[in-house]
């Protein structure tokens, strides 16, 4: 998430739907682009996925950030 409320602590990728918001300024670890939102996907981090949840279908890079990885083959 990209946006946190300084009143109550709540997050979200868009502003409007917080009272108070404040704005983190995301870079990409895999291309260096910044200012990217939180669903950012460049060629190099599409590389990177290994991994897809079993449960929910989530990508990742590493199996520990996944609940029932699976490897892509």
């Amino acid at each position: 998430m990209a946006h946190t409320c300084k009143s109550c602590g709540a997050k979200a990728d868009d502003p409007g739907h917080l009272c108070n918001p404040t704005v983190q300024i995301l870079t990409c670890s895999y291309c260096g682009a910044t200012d990217v939102g939180a669903t950012h996907v460049c060629q190099q981090k599409l590389a990177a996925m290994k991994y897809s949840c079993q449960s929910c279908g989530r990508v990742a890079a590493e199996s520990s950030d996944l609940c029932k990885p699976d490897e892509i083959t």
